[in-house]
């Protein structure tokens, strides 16, 4: 037979109770002076990681374009797609479907020097296989004008080149408006073209 649940509760003993009222006999309330009172109950707990996803897609939003359709038109962000390619591989590129495998950073070099430095970039990653790769060049902020020179080199240097698939403006966390993701051409051998 089940005795009844408050049969297990602990009970207060009446020396306890009067042990604690000799305690705090001589308690005083505090004045009121010096008191604040509570507006209401604090505010709920915000997810940290939620709110910079959320900035993050805040300042995309304001300083990327809309849509893959709109950069192409709009001519400020540069985009790249070889004739045959369906564009979701633009798309795809854009939301870092590829893993960036090597990165190339521009900075400092005049327009001849940078040349040079894609090509060789191009053709060394092409040699050994990568997929997908990045060109920091810039946001122009120390040239003349204040404008990205190299920017408007590349969107002339890269659609020439037969192992360039695609580039477009990387995300805002692989440099944003300075730089570029390409995408490297793959021969159905496995192995890289060369150019």
């Amino acid at each position: 037979m089940r005795k009844p649940r408050h049969e297990h509760a602990p009970r207060r003993t009446i020396a306890k109770d009067a042990d604690f009222r000799q305690a705090v006999a001589d308690v005083a309330p505090l004045e009121h002076r010096n008191r604040h009172s509570l507006k209401g109950p604090p505010p709920a707990p915000h997810a940290v990681q939620r709110r910079r996803d959320e900035q993050a897609a805040l300042q995309e939003s304001l300083h990327g374009p809309i849509s893959i359709d709109d950069s192409l038109d709009s001519g400020e962000e540069l985009t790249y797609l070889r004739d045959g390619m369906p564009r979701t591989v633009l798309r795809r590129l854009r939301r870092g479907h590829w893993v960036v495998q090597a990165s190339l950073d521009l900075h400092g070099m005049n327009r001849f020097a940078a040349a040079e430095a894609v090509a060789a970039f191009l053709r060394a990653n092409a040699a050994r296989g990568l997929r997908c790769v990045r060109i920091v060049h810039g946001k122009g902020h120390g040239s003349h004008n204040r404008e990205p020179v190299l920017k408007a080199k590349l969107r002339k240097w890269l659609p020439p080149r037969d192992d360039v698939l695609a580039f477009c403006q990387a995300p805002v966390a692989h440099g944003g408006g300075g730089a570029l993701l390409v995408l490297l051409k793959v021969r159905r051998d496995g192995v890289r073209s060369r150019t």
